[in-house]
């Protein structure tokens, strides 16, 4: 009875307190640079009371405040900054008279749209921050710290970054507490030259100081992998500055083999084979940023049944070339499905997704049990682009606006919403290098293409767009590795495609085939 009461005496006041920064430009009229002004940040409040002399509270003192004008922001004029402190206090109980505690530090970028306005890319807004000893933090995981402006680059940063990790507080007074101060500086550069490229962009982020250790989303993790280069770490940023790239601020995943697997179904080490998956990027395409995953390999019959008109037999059984295969030859029971074999359409089968049983029962049914309760609720509905293509004569670009513009066959819908889909063409194309972006998809069929187009798999496989000039056609890739088009009604194998709910944590993985992305569940 004893030692319970000295452990309830031991338990901690926490109260944590997250701030956020939203800052948002607009054009001037009469100015050749441009006005800003720098909303109210919104602030969320975590308490937890409890009745123990152990006092340790957080807190962040205001909200970081920004406002620029023709007045403050021209040629001479200088910098424009402001600054918040972020603290810890300890204060021991009455019992030991002394406590120690960790806690954690984060700088949190949930949305930013800011880009540089120099060709040689020079930093316009800097982070600063200061530790309780006084001294600069010069080290950020994920951000560049610049020596000339003392402080870290976050001009087109996004994600989650950790400035303290297990940071040690001691007390040892149960009357005056031990104070930590963080001191988090955002700066506005004025570059003295025209910024207007700027104009009407946000920045939504957050300092956050608690006990817990935060787990990013993997959203947040994988954008946090983008350096600001494309091309490292895999990641290219598809902006509008992306030559020939999709231009709707996502981030894809190109090359021969970048590090983007993700084990999903499972949280048993090492990955099961079946449970390996792939992230095609961290795209908006549903109005927020969702990791869009691929399976890592074919499915088999027993992960989407044989139950349907759409099942045709096993890719040994209908005789479909393995030579270009680079997945699991132990697998003898990779399956095919015809994409829609409605025959009251044609004899060649029908390109209307939404009577597809293939969609309808093998996929969003029986796939869809198949991966079970858990991991269906870490999925989100998604819409799928129906929108068809007269040929596989076009690029990736004029793929990608063509899925999401462009009219089907007769008055086929042009989307669909439900969990599970496949891949788009455009899809396959930015897998490849950006030097390849210029080729259209039916000359993806070279050696060297393929090798360095992630996505390519070596057998024939269905694709979810379909041909706009006819009934009963849909593109698929060849084992050659082009994009061509084939009749509903052939059988081809298949790599199920989702999205991930925006919220879904990122617990641990550096993304290799061995050591995949894991999620918490």
């Amino acid at each position: 009875m004893e030692e319970k009461q000295k452990l309830n005496k031991r338990q901690v006041l926490l109260i944590v307190l997250g701030i956020a920064i939203l800052i948002v430009l607009v054009v001037g009229v009469t100015y050749a640079y441009f006005q800003s002004q720098l909303d109210d940040g919104a602030n969320a409040n975590v308490d937890v009371d409890t009745d123990i002399p152990d006092n340790l509270v957080f807190d962040v003192n205001k909200d970081i405040g920004i406002t620029i004008t023709q007045f403050n922001f021209g040629p001479n004029a200088g910098n424009q900054s402001d600054s918040a402190i972020a603290s810890a206090s300890l204060t021991a109980n009455s019992t030991n008279n002394t406590a120690t505690y960790t806690y954690y530090v984060y700088f949190k970028i949930n949305n930013n749209n800011y880009v540089y306005t120099t060709a040689d890319q020079k930093p316009e807004i800097i982070l600063t921050v200061t530790d309780p000893t006084g001294a600069p933090v010069t080290s950020i995981d994920g951000l560049t710290y610049n020596q000339e402006l003392g402080g870290f680059d976050i001009t087109t940063a996004n994600g989650t970054f950790a400035v303290a990790s297990e940071y040690t507080i001691t007390s040892n007074s149960s009357v005056k507490p031990t104070v930590q101060e963080w001191e988090f500086t955002a700066t506005f550069i004025n570059l003295d030259t025209d910024q207007g490229d700027n104009a009407g962009k946000k920045m939504d982020a957050e300092i956050i100081i608690q006990q817990n250790e935060l787990k990013p989303t993997l959203a947040q993790y994988v954008i946090g992998q983008y350096t600001g280069t494309d091309g490292d770490n895999g990641l290219y940023y598809h902006d509008a500055d992306l030559a020939n790239g999709a231009a709707d601020n996502g981030y894809r995943y190109a090359g021969a083999n970048p590090n983007n697997y993700v084990c999903f179904g499972s949280t048993t080490t090492p990955c099961p084979v079946e449970n390996l998956y792939r992230i095609i990027g961290v795209l908006n395409d549903n109005g927020e940023y969702q990791v869009k995953l691929i399976k890592s390999d074919y499915t088999t019959s027993a992960m989407l049944g044989t139950d349907g008109r759409d099942y045709q037999g096993t890719v040994a059984e209908v005789g479909m070339p393995t030579d270009y295969y680079k997945g699991d030859m132990t697998q003898s029971d990779i399956a095919t499905y015809h994409w829609n074999y409605d025959t009251s359409v044609s004899s060649n089968g029908s390109n209307n997704w939404t009577t597809s049983e293939f969609n309808t029962i093998n996929l969003n049914k029986n796939y869809w049990n198949y991966l079970g309760a858990t991991w269906q609720n870490l999925i989100a509905p998604t819409t799928w682009h129906l929108g068809g293509m007269t040929s596989n004569g076009y690029t990736a670009k004029a793929f990608y606006d063509g899925e999401r513009n462009n009219a089907g066959y007769s008055s086929n819908p042009i989307t669909y919403t439900d969990e599970i889909g496949l891949m788009y063409p455009s899809d396959y194309g930015y897998a490849a290098y950006p030097y390849v972006w210029t080729t259209n998809l039916s000359g993806y069929s070279s050696s060297s293409i393929t090798s360095d187009n992630w996505l390519y798999m070596g057998l024939f496989e269905w694709t979810i767009t379909p041909i706009s000039a006819y009934s009963y056609s849909a593109f698929f890739l060849l084992i050659s590795g082009q994009v061509d088009a084939n009749d509903a009604n052939y059988g081809l194998a298949v790599r199920p495609v989702f999205y991930l709910n925006s919220n879904v944590e990122y617990n641990g993985g550096s993304g290799t085939e061995s050591d995949p992305f894991t999620l918490v569940v």
